[in-house]
């Protein structure tokens, strides 16, 4: 990100040439507040640490998992028949008081047993959508938009900050961590990939490790960008394998924050992306956002 403000052009082409070839990006020098982070994703252990049957209170059925705790074994890839080795919690945007938004974006849940958990978990969510914002302005000067062009279809949107654990896996695991799938929403901030096991599929099938520095964001496409940007920008398979035999006694945490589109944002092909050689695939399919949230989180198993 020093390259960001140094010469934002350079910053904008080389981050847009790597979202075309892989669909991801590994940013370092992102300038997120270290301590905050870390005391989120303390706060995040201590929660997961906590009774089964306590941690279930702050569990809804039915909300696709938007808020609070989705038990482990719960979510699965599309068409997977085992559901994936995780446990996570989601927090969402705070929104103004009778906000017409309210109807879709549901009210957060705070564990009153961790202390802190609210402040520093809704702090990183703050700090993570200020960062996706700005990635966002770097990809529209890549696609040839006016810099702004994304704010005000991001502004209020409907993303959400996962804490994600995965426990220890048993030798006779059913399944995996998570399988192989691709993300709903615009990008994928990602923190906490330094435990291996994530993995993008090339383009001729092989898997490729995603291993960044410590401290550094893996930041990759959602299928929401890809379909706006009729596939320039790909939204990549990804997986997150079972650990080697010595690591499989060792837990992994992660926190990938979802940034989405505003509800009511209509996901239309933009037209500068459609060629001779890359039509319009998805020529009068225009969906909301909130409409094809809905449609995927049924997919996975969610709703």
């Amino acid at each position: 990100m020093t390259g960001y403000d140094a010469d934002f052009d350079a910053f904008a082409r080389d981050l847009g040439a790597s979202f075309e070839r892989y669909g991801f990006a590994v940013i370092s020098d992102h300038g997120l507040d270290a301590d905050l982070i870390e005391a989120a994703v303390a706060d995040a252990k201590a929660f997961f640490a906590l009774p089964e049957d306590l941690k279930r209170q702050y569990h809804r059925p039915g909300t696709g998992g938007a808020r609070g705790l989705t038990p482990f074994g719960v979510e699965a890839a599309k068409d997977a028949k085992a559901a994936d080795l995780k446990e996570f919690w989601h927090t969402g945007r705070e929104l103004p008081e009778g906000h017409a938004y309210t109807a879709t974006m549901p009210q957060n849940l705070w564990p009153t047993e961790v202390a802190g958990f609210r402040e520093h978990v809704y702090g990183m969510y703050e700090a993570l959508d200020a960062l996706g914002r700005r990635l966002l302005r770097a990809i529209a000067r890549h696609l040839g938009l006016a810099d702004d062009y994304f704010d005000d279809k991001v502004q209020l949107g409907n993303s959400v900050l996962r804490l994600l654990h995965y426990p220890p896996v048993p030798a006779d695991a059913p399944g995996v961590r998570a399988g192989a799938h691709e993300d709903i929403n615009v990008i994928t901030l990602l923190l906490g990939a330094e435990e291996a096991g994530l993995q993008l599929k090339e383009k001729d099938g092989s898997w490729l490790d995603v291993a960044p520095p410590p401290g550094a964001l893996v930041v990759n496409i959602g299928d929401m960008l890809q379909r706006l940007t009729n596939h320039v920008l790909p939204s990549t398979t990804h997986r997150v394998v079972n650990p080697a035999p010595e690591r499989r006694g060792f837990a992994r945490y992660s926190t990938p924050f979802f940034l989405h589109f505003n509800p009511d944002f209509r996901i239309e092909t933009l037209p500068s992306t459609i060629t001779a050689d890359n039509p319009d695939r998805y020529a009068g399919k225009a969906i909301t956002a909130d409409d094809y949230l809905a449609e995927r989180l049924r997919e996975i198993r969610l709703l």
